[in-house]
């Protein structure tokens, strides 16, 4: 199966075409943003091991504790046998506390027996690969809803739990609170198949409205 890509500039144009149809509030910051360039990171297995680093401490402390990891191994990342036959100790040496340390040997044997399956994610169902990863320790539905965004560029994903997303829904469509994930979800189906570009141009007014204050 073929999917679409945020990376695309041509899923841009549909995707607020189709903002445009549906919601006049979310098409003004369409328009004043335009296209946003995305990255994709298309190492799946790093992209899962820097998600778990990352948990809870800044984005520049996972980079430089990703890079004491990595030289325990030449200077990349050990397979997922190599971790699987490194001490926790020597683990735990580069700065990674203990928890993360099971969570990336979870990962590393649910790759080694199968149970995940890396290089079958491009031709899987997003709520399929949802499924797979939320079994793995430490990689949660918001983890992996991540993963379908920025690894494989999933067009269709709408992370109703993210608190960046539910600030942005909230300031954006004028509500007195916060809204319940039912609310979310009903207000997300409008966007679809395009409600990643939807969260994207929500946590960007999200951001730049943080940096106004």
């Amino acid at each position: 199966m073929k999917f679409e890509s945020i990376s695309d500039r041509k899923v841009w144009v549909k995707a607020r075409r189709q903002i445009g149809k549906k919601d006049k509030r979310l098409a003004n910051i369409a328009d004043a943003v335009g296209y946003l360039k995305i990255p994709l990171q298309d190492d799946y297995y790093e992209a899962l091991i820097r998600s778990i680093i990352s948990q809870q401490i800044s984005w520049a402390a996972a980079n430089a504790i990703l890079k004491k990891f990595e030289s325990l191994y030449g200077g990349k990342l050990p397979t997922p046998r190599q971790f699987l036959r490194t001490t926790e100790n020597r683990v735990r040496s580069v700065g990674i506390s203990p928890q993360k340390c099971s969570y990336i040997k979870d990962l590393a044997q649910k790759i080694e027996n199968g149970h995940v399956e890396l290089a079958k994610f491009e031709k899987m169902a997003d709520d399929d690969i949802v499924e797979e990863l939320d079994d793995v320790r430490g990689i949660g539905r918001w983890t992996a809803e991540m993963f379908l965004m920025f690894s494989l560029g999933r067009t269709d994903v709408w992370p109703v739990d993210d608190l960046g997303i539910r600030h942005a829904v909230m300031r954006v469509y004028g509500l007195k609170r916060e809204p319940d994930r039912v609310t979310m979800v009903q207000i997300g189906e409008k966007w679809r198949p395009y409600r990643s570009i939807a969260a994207l141009y929500l946590w960007h007014s999200h951001d730049n409205n943080k940096k106004e204050k």
